[in-house]
């Protein structure tokens, strides 16, 4: 165990963690953030996804301790009144069936339009469909990421 020092969300928390810990549980179980998910646990289903210094990162192969010193950023942070136009976009386009992978599905949107204000057919299809939805939303999160990029 370890004092670890992690920017989560612009807040500094101190954890005392194994630094070997994946990111995601040291974000879900000691910071108590659970909006991101567990999905697989070898980097394959995108449920855990979370920006790393602005970068859409999958936390369950992440060491802990590759984070310190990085801005992180869970899908808790993304907006304070989930007022972010790809999560207003979401909701119109009622995106969601049984919503277990979307905050994954939302935080790969928003680092794809933060690099890319207005991506192709073909890219959006690239980027979202590296995150699995086992409900096959996939029609609704490509409307919904169209319906943002022509807000």
């Amino acid at each position: 165990m370890a004092k670890i020092s992690l920017s989560i969300n612009g807040q500094i928390i101190e954890l005392d963690i194994d630094p070997q810990m994946p990111l995601l549980w040291a974000i879900r179980d000691f910071a108590g953030l659970t909006g991101t998910k567990f999905g697989c646990g070898i980097a394959q289903c995108g449920a855990c996804t979370i920006h790393l210094d602005g970068e859409a990162v999958r936390s369950c192969v992440i060491p802990t301790s590759s984070a310190i010193g990085s801005e992180i950023l869970t899908i808790e942070g993304l907006s304070a009144n989930n007022d972010h136009p790809i999560q207003l976009a979401w909701i119109a386009e009622q995106v969601p069936q049984c919503g277990y992978c979307q905050s994954g599905q939302i935080m790969s949107a928003a680092a794809m339009l933060k690099k890319n204000q207005k991506p192709s057919e073909e890219e959006i299809d690239q980027v979202m469909n590296s995150v699995l939805c086992r409900c096959g939303t996939y029609p609704r999160i490509k409307k919904a990421i169209q319906k943002s990029i022509n807000q």
